[in-house]
């Protein structure tokens, strides 16, 4: 195809999430014609390797960030840990750099992965999080990401630009010279007319050592369960494992991970949903008009922000990591849960801005205005 444009597409690896939201912008580029070359790392890497086997895909150097044990501790070991990420950011430049010339690269599309920029080609930053939230730190450290941003051409935020929306105060600004735009929430599932075979779906993710304590203690709780749980640990590994476990009052299938058109069934064939309140899970959940529960990672202020804002709009309960019992899943009946919103994302005219500059030219910020 004539107009055909290489775009490297790279999520960040903390969590499924980026990964994930990334799999239907790389659905749409195939479908316009384009060819995704796929980087990161760690989980990340690998699940977008099983979902796109025949597509290109390159090692990205790691950021090394794991959680806190204590949610208390979450901010002073961010701290702690960002020489590593400074560094990680040094050599991922490097390596993008390198990718863009030896494989003659037209674009970028980084979700969150702050290094991934090569300033000769458009390049794009997808997150939801303009404001970063991090406590009595927000200010500085909200200034600190969108001084980032703004090296990028655009910023592509999955929610809409009004109200009501996903993100609340996250992804939006009151006044910004950023060159934003709002793509409508991104998911990778579609909503499906099955019946329901799974009363309760547990999906987890996100960085150890948090999502094996919350694994530990959700297989104790759910002894006591009355009916049937899918259990989807969100470990990405080589093959996937199946057990299933007889409860006190039901049966528990236990399964390591699914790929998406395995998830989106389940997901479909499950009444309730016991979840982070990651993002991308949000986008989901609303995209299936799902009830759910979220039990935020501790310490993680974005999800506990979210979490809590969902709770408040009557929409979905949360209780923290450590008070959760069976009991409280029985809040559920109240809420109205999650519903979609209708938007259409015009691919077509985001992708143009890989077209309107020379690829051996430093593009301007208006080149991927839209």
């Amino acid at each position: 195809m004539q107009n055909s444009k290489r775009i490297l597409v790279a999520p960040l690896n903390w969590g499924l999430g980026h990964a994930t939201r990334c799999i239907p912008i790389i659905n749409a580029l195939l479908e316009h014609g384009h060819q995704p070359f796929i980087a990161s790392d760690g989980v990340a890497l690998s699940l977008l390797q099983k979902e796109f086997p025949d597509l290109p895909s390159f090692e990205l150097p790691s950021y090394k960030i794991t959680y806190a044990e204590k949610g208390k501790n979450f901010k002073i070991k961010m701290i702690w840990d960002s020489p590593k990420v400074l560094k990680a950011m040094a050599k991922e430049k490097k390596a993008v750099k390198k990718l863009v010339k030896e494989h003659q690269l037209n674009g970028i599309i980084s979700d969150n992965r702050l290094g991934v920029y090569y300033k000769k080609v458009p390049c794009v930053f997808i997150t939801h999080q303009l404001n970063v939230l991090s406590g009595n730190t927000t200010w500085m450290s909200s200034q600190a990401h969108q001084k980032i941003i703004k090296k990028f051409n655009a910023c592509w935020v999955p929610d809409v630009e009004g109200k009501p929306n996903l993100t609340g105060k996250l992804g939006h600004l009151k006044k910004s010279k950023l060159n934003i735009k709002y793509l409508g929430p991104l998911s990778r599932f579609e909503k499906m007319d099955v019946p329901v075979i799974y009363d309760l779906m547990v999906l987890l993710s996100g960085p150890e050592p948090q999502r094996t304590m919350l694994e530990e203690k959700l297989l104790k709780e759910l002894q006591q369960f009355e009916g049937h749980v899918l259990f989807v640990g969100g470990k990405i590994e080589d093959s996937q494992a199946k057990t299933e476990i007889k409860t006190e009052k039901g049966s528990l299938l236990r399964i390591n991970f699914m790929q998406s058109h395995e998830l989106q069934m389940a997901l479909n064939q499950s009444g309730k949903v016991l979840c982070r309140s990651g993002y991308t899970t949000v986008m989901d959940l609303a995209k299936l008009e799902k009830r759910a529960f979220f039990i935020p990672t501790p310490g993680q202020y974005e999800q506990e922000y979210l979490a809590k804002r969902m709770e408040k709009q009557n929409l979905v309960p949360y209780c923290e990591q450590d008070d959760f019992t069976l009991q409280e899943l029985s809040r559920m009946t109240t809420f109205e849960g999650l519903a979609q919103f209708e938007s259409e994302v015009d691919f077509a005219d985001l992708f143009a801005a890989f077209s309107s500059v020379n690829e051996n030219s430093e593009p301007t910020s208006s080149s991927l205005s839209t």
